[in-house]
């Protein structure tokens, strides 16, 4: 962007050295125009009317009599000269037009370019509606190649991830005799790299290429999969092997989250990355949905070893994946060069927006308190229904039911969400999850299930969105870290609190405390909201 002193791809010469920030003259009447004689001969073009407002000149080389310009005048007017040799006088935060022909007399006006400083505040994406060429739909980012090979991997690998999720779980409350503080443990060491290097992660899916970082991490997730597996297999784990496995799941999970969310972009585009997001979470949930019930039987027929070879072996689809990709389609971004401070600089950026930072602060909460369904869920499955796994599997599976359908109503989504929206649905979320605490029968809690998680994949898919595309694309990597950090490395502060007050007062008081903590976030974040909202108003009032 040029400042409103520099026409980009005009040479310098005599023509534009004396008037910079408009056309140079045709050089056919150069010397004419330099001669002051020649100047007062000229019939001067017609003023506007006294009270009309004024419009740029129609032609490049049309000039205005001499007249004094004063130094505060609107960009808008025209910019009069006496001479050839005066200096236009315009203001400079207004940005010169791009070269074009020049047009006729008749032509009409040209809408003046945005201001340059709005350019520092992160706006709404450019392409985000929909092309007239057929690309609106609910499934339309799988046209593309790289896409499409991300996705199938990603539905095989994540049906994996759950089954270990599941089987892990079951794993612990079997060795530590249903101890719900150990699955709480379990579950804040998976977490807690994320909450100690969380953002490291986003500078290392800055600096380097996407698609390989992601290979590594998928190679090392399948590895400590296929211990884990063979551990449970020979009769030798115990409480502590599953702890130190699940803190260095969570160290290659520290790199592997923002790079998944970053290289998204890369493989469809802005104007698809809403539906994208979307169709990853939708591909997340259904997995969600299958996993667990595959899970669930496996454990009762054959055991949890099993289930971990078959998580590290999945691995090699999203593998494939990636490997089979044509580069020459991603729309890389440049990498971010080696420097002091970045990791400063994406807080600052972050603490200078304040949609950015109550969508931190509302996910923060929720995740923390509400969202502990791996815990919480099995917890009231075994204590309160006094299940087996299957029926575990089962009650995981509907959860995933209602998230599922949850992403797939917000794949038609093509605009980023507005605050409001993340509001209302905290409210519904934790409304609904403490009426789930509370049912009476296994029946009820199942049909529960579905619409909690409805709503809590809205405001998921809602948030991810709403953070991805308000940010510059440059800041990406290091906003989508601090978001992974807020959304996941509250794990080790919530999910041993929960575990620790479903084993005091009952699993049932797990659900209901976290769907209050929620209720009161989502109040919260609206009234700081609205407060925001109304000194902005009273400012501009001013």
């Amino acid at each position: 962007m040029t400042s409103a002193n520099e026409t980009p791809d005009e040479p310098e010469g005599p023509a534009t050295r004396g008037a910079r920030g408009r056309r140079a003259a045709h050089p056919a009447r150069t010397a004419a125009l330099a001669s002051p004689a020649r100047s007062r001969r000229r019939r001067p073009s017609p003023r506007p009317a006294p009270h009309a407002p004024a419009r740029p000149a129609a032609r490049p080389d049309a000039t205005a009599p001499a007249a004094p310009t004063a130094p505060n005048a609107p960009a808008a007017t025209v910019t009069e000269k006496a001479g050839p040799f005066q200096e236009a006088v315009a203001d400079v935060r207004e940005p010169a037009p791009a070269p074009a022909p020049a047009p006729g007399p008749d032509a009409p006006e040209t809408p003046s370019p945005e201001r340059p400083d709005r350019a520092e505040t992160p706006a709404e994406p450019e392409e985000l509606a929909e092309e007239p060429g057929g690309r609106a739909g609910m499934f339309r980012s799988l046209r593309n190649h790289n896409f499409r090979l991300y996705t199938a991997g990603q539905v095989v690998s994540n049906t994996g991830t759950w089954m270990q999720r599941i089987a892990q779980d079951w794993l612990v409350l079997d060795l530590a005799h249903g101890s719900g503080t150990a699955l709480g443990i379990t579950t804040g060491l998976q977490f807690l790299p994320m909450l100690l290097f969380g953002l490291w992660g986003g500078v290392i899916a800055d600096r380097y290429s996407k698609r390989r970082v992601l290979m590594l991490t998928q190679v090392s997730m399948g590895v400590l999969a296929l211990i884990l597996g063979l551990l449970a297999i020979s009769g030798t784990a115990q409480v502590w092997h599953v702890y130190v496995l699940a803190f260095g799941l969570g160290v290659a999970t520290v790199v592997d989250n923002p790079t998944r969310q970053t290289f998204v972009v890369e493989m469809v585009g802005k104007r698809d990355l809403p539906n994208a997001i979307a169709l990853n979470s939708a591909t997340f949930n259904g997995a969600r949905l299958l996993g667990p019930a595959v899970a669930g039987v496996l454990i009762a027929l054959i055991g949890t070893g099993p289930v971990f070879l078959v998580n590290a072996a999945s691995f090699g689809a999203v593998l494939l994946g990636i490997y089979a990709m044509r580069g020459d389609e991603l729309q890389q971004a440049a990498p971010v060069k080696r420097a002091k401070g970045q990791l400063r600089e994406g807080l600052r950026y972050v603490r200078g927006r304040r949609d950015l930072m109550l969508v931190l602060i509302l996910i923060g909460f929720l995740a923390t308190f509400g969202m502990n369904f791996s815990t919480t869920v099995a917890l009231v499955a075994k204590e309160v229904f006094h299940s087996d796994a299957s029926a575990f599997g089962l009650a995981s599976s509907m959860l995933a039911l209602g998230a599922l359908s949850g992403a797939l109503l917000a794949a038609r989504r093509v605009a980023r969400p507005r605050l409001r929206l993340l509001v209302v649905m905290g409210l519904v979320f934790g409304a609904l999850e403490v009426l789930t605490g509370l049912m009476p029968t296994y029946w009820s809690f199942l049909a529960l299930l579905v619409p909690t998680g409805i709503a809590m994949m809205t405001i998921m898919t809602a948030a991810n969105a709403s953070v991805q595309l308000g940010v510059a694309p440059e800041m990406r990597g290091r906003v989508m870290a601090l978001y992974m950090l807020v959304f996941l490395g509250t794990n080790p502060l919530g999910a041993p609190a929960v575990g620790w007050l479903a084993e005091h007062f009952g699993a049932r008081a797990s659900l209901v405390l976290g769907g209050l903590v929620s209720v009161v976030a989502a109040l919260a974040v609206g009234a700081l909201a609205a407060r925001w909202r109304a000194d902005e108003r009273r400012v501009a009032a001013r």
